[in-house]
Parts: structure tokens; sequence; C-alpha cells
């Protein structure tokens, strides 16, 4: 279209060639995923019209359905998933999903049900999740079992549940999942959980076991059972006996006291099978040696804020550990956790330490098979970091030091790790002493997060001998006056595919600077300060997820609009942009490729003053000259032609008289 060729010359043609029109979205949202809608707290007392028969994920929750009957839903016969959350639903009618042969989840958490149909669930052919989670449910046997043979996990938590007997016709020959937390239950008898052959995953946690009938779980096998809360351990252990289990969560919670754990309160181990057990936030009382005597055939140990300021060294038998967590614990150096003791394992977590961590030297060297530290909000602070503290660890693959006191790189500070394939330095306050980078022998590293660390993004070496990095995060890294040149610290990582320039101030980024980035899937640059013309570094980028979100973006010329294209997603919210006639090459481009825009809702205009806050998917303008404006064109050419003669002659007539 040309320029609004009137505007220039009255207002009014401006208002009557530059024409806005906007239009409602409708209530219902579709998500990216196919023929799913988001219908969520709306005030809805009904299933709205204009969502399509074709739906099969429908999230309805925080409306107003007091009754749910055959006729509710009976248009959508294609659900799959229905999600009836806090709708205020009292009764389930007879034959409510009769007609919904497909429908595999229905979740009815938070509503207050007096009443169950025993044909309500009727219908779907695979019925396989059943959401009665803080629904009031007292006993078992208010559930409707007609119709539940295909059902794998049943959510009944939060409820007033003080007995898992189920009724003696409820089929559970498919049934996995059983989730009684945050009930009354306090005790467990064979009869219970023989009826429960089939599952395998018990959720218990909340209730405050107080007794197990011995042989309740004598030969069970179980992938996962969850006994938290629980005030006696002795309990629970000494009810499991003779059982095999994979996951054993023993943990405690933020709102209740830290229980004291003795040695003999955990003997109830030795007469079980477990391979992975969590027992956080609890207190150990005389920890020492034998305190582990019954975990020697565990793999996976959680001590999680256990208050944990030592591990007495000298421990035997633990060759079997992989994974140890003692996150949030008070160790002032990292010798204290005696690595010696646990020669295999491959997962170590120290993560959020409560007083300031001293990695020692060489407190891990034990560890030749560590594939996971994580070492990351635990006050660490190291002038000289990282090959002493971490001899040995020629197998490591994962290293988080992020959230940690200043640390001081030098050349090849790594080269204890050279396996390392992800690195973690978020929020560390990096001193980088060497010319060359820090970095150089990490050939296999493919993550790099170095957000927030202070850099000084002008040493041009400081990524170099990243031949395989893939992923690199420089989120809140200021570069020198805003701007990103040519030749920059970008140039020795061309195989990357994802990076993060948010947050960095950037002013504007020369053309050459993304040259030899030719694989880049992923850039973010949003939180910026940069203008349109930005766009035209990316010339040479074709698929690309760009997010330019909350930048200052005004106009974007059309001779960038192909570069645009040639993209596959592209963020542009929150961005200061005209929706004048000016850009009104963008402005159609843009609402004719709205299926490859993210973030169109926040994606708004910024001027003119009446359009502020307009969606731009919604702004119409008509820019050209219209009849109107031809009219008053040619009105003002007249009158001016006119004024022209009258000045003319008035002029000549002076003249004559003055002669």
């Amino acid at each position: 279209m040309a320029p609004c060729a009137g505007c220039f010359l009255l207002a009014v043609l401006f208002s009557a060639n530059c024409k806005v029109i906007t239009f409602l979205d409708p209530m219902c949202t579709e998500k990216e995923a196919s023929r799913t809608y988001n219908c969520e707290n709306l005030g809805l007392k009904e299933i709205p019209d204009t969502l399509p028969n074709t739906t099969e994920f429908l999230e309805f929750g925080f409306n107003f359905l007091p009754t749910v009957q055959n006729t509710t839903f009976s248009r959508l016969i294609n659900l799959i998933f229905l999600d009836l959350t806090r709708c205020h639903i009292n009764w389930v009618h007879e034959d409510t999903f009769q007609n919904h042969h497909q429908l595999n989840t229905i979740v009815l958490t938070g509503n207050p049900l007096i009443f169950m149909a025993e044909t309500s669930l009727n219908g779907p052919m695979s019925l396989k999740h059943l959401f009665l989670t803080q629904t009031g449910i007292s006993n078992l046997e208010f559930i409707p079992v007609h119709n539940l043979g295909n059902l794998e996990s049943l959510h009944l938590g939060s409820n007033h549940i003080s007995s898992i007997n189920l009724p003696e016709n409820f089929p559970t020959q498919n049934l996995k999942v059983m989730d009684f937390q945050n009930n009354a239950i306090h005790y467990i008898s064979s009869k219970d959980i023989n009826a429960l052959e089939q599952v395998t995953n018990l959720n218990f946690n909340g209730n405050d076991i107080k007794g197990i009938e011995p042989g309740a779980f004598n030969s069970k096998i179980f992938q996962s059972l969850k006994f938290g809360g629980t005030l006696d351990l002795s309990v629970i252990l000494k009810g499991l006996q003779n059982s095999t289990i994979q996951s054993l969560w023993l943990g405690t919670f933020e709102d209740t006291d830290d229980q004291d754990l003795t040695s003999a309160m955990l003997e109830g181990l030795c007469e079980m099978s477990v391979e992975s057990i969590n027992l956080q936030k609890h207190h150990f009382s005389g920890f020492s040696p034998s305190t582990f005597q019954c975990f020697t055939g565990l793999r996976e140990l959680d001590l999680t804020a256990t208050h944990l300021r030592e591990l007495p060294s000298g421990l035997e038998g633990m060759s079997s550990l992989r994974k140890l967590i003692l996150s949030a614990n008070s160790f002032e150096q990292l010798c204290q956790i005696s690595a010696a003791s646990f020669p295999s394992l491959t997962d170590l977590y120290i993560k959020g330490n409560t007083r300031k961590l001293d990695l020692g030297t060489r407190c891990l060297e034990k560890l030749e098979n560590l594939r996971k530290l994580d070492l990351s909000h635990s006050d660490i602070e190291a002038p000289d970091c990282c090959n002493l503290q971490l001899q040995n660890l020629s197998q490591l693959q994962h290293l988080n030091l992020s959230y940690n006191e200043p640390l001081g790189l030098q050349d090849q500070a790594f080269k204890e790790c050279p396996r390392l394939e992800l690195l973690d330095l978020a929020f560390t306050h990096l001193h980088v002493s060497a010319p060359q980078s820090p970095f150089q022998n990490l050939h296999l590293l493919q993550v790099l997060n170095l957000s927030n660390c202070l850099l000084d993004t002008s040493n041009e070496h400081l990524l170099a001998g990243l031949l395989d990095l893939r992923h690199l995060n420089l989120h809140g890294n200021n570069f020198q006056d805003g701007s990103l040149s040519k030749t920059n610290l970008l140039q020795p990582v061309g195989s990357l595919e994802t990076l993060i320039l948010s947050s960095c101030d950037l002013l504007s980024i020369d053309q050459q600077a993304f040259h030899n980035l030719g694989k880049m899937s992923h850039l973010d640059l949003s939180h910026n300060r940069l203008t349109g013309d930005c766009i035209d570094a990316l010339s040479h980028l074709k698929g690309t997820y760009l997010n330019l979100a909350a930048n200052n973006i005004h106009i974007i010329p059309p001779r960038l609009l192909l570069i645009l294209s040639q993209q596959s997603t592209i963020n542009l919210g929150h961005n200061p942009l005209d929706c004048t006639c000016s850009n009104i090459h963008f402005i159609t481009w843009y609402q004719e490729n709205l299926q490859k825009l993210e973030g169109s809702g926040e994606t708004m205009c910024a001027s003119p003053p009446f359009l502020r806050g307009v969606k731009l998917s919604d702004v119409k303008l008509s820019c050209g000259i219209t009849r109107v404006g031809i009219f008053f064109l040619m009105v003002f050419v007249f009158l001016l032609i006119i004024l022209l003669i009258f000045s003319g002659k008035s002029i000549l007539r002076w003249k004559y008289q003055h002669i």
C-alpha cells in the first residue's frame, strides 16, 4: 500500500483514511497442541457454542457447573482429556459420559461431590486416569465401580478417608497407581494390601501411619512407596519386612517438626530390599557408622536438609551407592562428606549448603566414576578454581557451580574434567585472569551457562576451544557501549544452536556479528534496547526461533520482512510498536503470518495514543487516498489556486499603481 498521503494535510483526512477495526478474542483459547482448548476461570455455566465439536483436550476448571449430566458434554464426543477442577460440582448424573468412548482422563479435583451415579462413568472404552482429589470423600464405597476395568491410576488425596479397604467388586486388574496422600489413614491391614495386588505405586504421604499388620507387605514388589510425614518410621520399616521396593519416600515436610532418627529406628531396612530411599528433613540422633549398617544395598540416598555437619569416616559396605543427595545441610568443607566411603558414586548433589562451603583440595579424588556434581547455591568462593578442587574427576560430565561467590578462573581451569558436557556458572561472578580461555580444553562441552557472571565480554578468546558447544547462555552480561561488534567472543563457537543474549543492555548488533553461527536454531535477544534495524544481522539464518520481546522496536522497514519470513517462530511482544501508516508493510505482514508469531497477546500498539494497548493482530489500517480524501484534496488545491490567482492580481495591481 502507498503511504497515507492525506494525513499531512488535515486532521480530518487522517481520521478519514486511517480507520481502525478491532476483533474480540473467543472466550476459550486454543493451545499450541491441536484440538486442545483452555476455558478455565471464565465464569462459564455451560459449554460455549464456539468450542469446536472436534475438541479432544479440554481444560474447563474454575467455572460453575453444580450438576453434570449426559447433555453437558454431549456435543464433544471426541474428548480424550477433561479437566473440571473446582467447578462447584455436587452431582454427577447417570450416563454423563455415555457417548465419550475415547475419554481417557477425568479430573474432578476440588469439587464438593455429594453424589455420583453408579453409571456416571459409563461410556469411555478406556478410562485410565481418575482424579477425585479434595472432593470430600470419606468412604471408598462412594466411587462408582462400573466401567473402571481399565483404570490405571486413581487419585484420592486430601479427602477424609480413614480406610483403604476397597469394595469387593472394585476392579483393580489394571490399577498401577493409588494416591491416598493427606487423608486420615492410620492403620494398614494385610487385607487392604492384598486387594491392591497389581498396584506398584502407593502414596500415603501426610497420613501419619501408626500401625501396619505384620506381613502385610510380605513378598510384595513396588516401584514407589511414600510414607512422608510419619512420626515413627520404625513402624513403617517393620511393616515393610520382606518387601521389594524400588523407591521408598520417608521424608517429612516444611510444615511438620523435624523428626529425630536413631540407628535402632532404621534397623527395619535390613529386612527388606530397597534401591532408593529419601529421608529429607529428619534429624539424625547420634549419627555414626552404625546408622548406615542397613543402607549397604542402596543405589540412591537422599539426605536433604537433615542437619548434617559431616558424615562419619570409615563407612563400609556402601559400594552400591550411585546417587547421594546432601543438599541443604551445614558442611563447612567438602572433605567432611567422606567421599572415599562412596567409591561408586556417579551423582553427587550438595546444593544450597547453609554454611559457606570450602571446596578444599582433592576432597573428591576417590570418586573416579562421578558423572554429575551439583555445588550450586552454597556460597563457594575460590580465587583459584578449579583443578585442585576437582582433581581426578576425569569422567565428570555435568558440573553446576551456579549462584556462588566470586570464582577465579585460570588458564584451562577445568583441565581435570575434560569430558564435561554441561557447565553451569550462572550468577557466579567470574574473574578470568588469564588472556586465554579457561574452557579451552573442554572440547566435548555442549551446554555453557554464563548468565549474570559479570563477564568481560570484550575478551574475544573467552570461549576459545569450545568446538562442540550447542547451547550458550549469556543473559545479563553487558557489552561495551551496548554494541555487539563484528569481531566478538562468539567467533570460536560456530556449532552453536541456541544463543541467549537477553537482558544484555544491547543497543545495536553489527550486520556481521553472527556471520559464523549458521547452525543457530534458537536466538533470544529479548529485554534489550534494540531497534528494528538489528534484524539485518539475521539475514543468513533460516528456520530460527527468534525472541525480540521487550526491546525498543517501533518500525520494521519493509526490506527486513524477508528475513523475518524465513524464521520459524518470532516473538515481538512488549515492544513500543508504531501502528500508523508508516509501519503498514510490517503490520500487514504480521497479520498474514500469525501462525509463526509467539506472544501475540502481548504484541500491542504503542502509538498513536488512541491505539495504545490494542493488539497488533486486531488492527486494520486503510492507508490509501480514499474518495473522501480525494475530495478534500481537490477542494484544498482549488482553494489554493484561487488564492494564488487573487494574490497575483493584487501584486500586479499594486505594481501598476506605483509606476
